[in-house]
């Protein structure tokens, strides 16, 4: 059985910090920050303007800030986002809008500017 999302309606605008560890539906607005050890969606009638912490990020509405995944982030196609994206998986939908810069933690071969790994033979 899937796990309920705590939902901050429409109507709702949530200023300050906002922690957890269960997963959070926003169709209101956040203002702030947030950090969850689950999943955060930024539904389409959203507007949220917070330094995000989430395991996973979905986004349909709006954001504006900087976005830290431990899992992955999606940016859905009427998404718009301003903001720094760090996650080991982001992807962005044809039409989505996105300004900002994307940091994945991967390693990169020495050849294109990675630093070489002592433990690969």
């Amino acid at each position: 059985m899937a796990e309920q999302a705590c939902i901050i309606g429409k109507e709702i605008t949530v200023r300050g910090k906002l922690s957890g560890d269960e997963p959070v539906s926003v169709h209101g607005r956040v203002e702030g920050e947030i950090a969850l050890g689950n999943r955060l969606v930024v539904e389409e009638s959203a507007v949220v303007e917070a330094v995000v912490e989430a395991e996973d990020l979905t986004v349909y509405g709006s954001m504006a800030g900087d976005i830290s995944s431990t899992n992955g982030v999606t940016l859905r196609a009427d998404s718009k986002v301003v903001g720094n994206i760090s996650a080991p998986r982001v992807v962005i939908e044809d039409g989505a809008r996105f300004k900002g810069h994307i940091e994945m933690d991967v390693k990169l071969p020495a050849s294109i500017g990675g630093s070489p790994d002592k433990n690969e033979a």
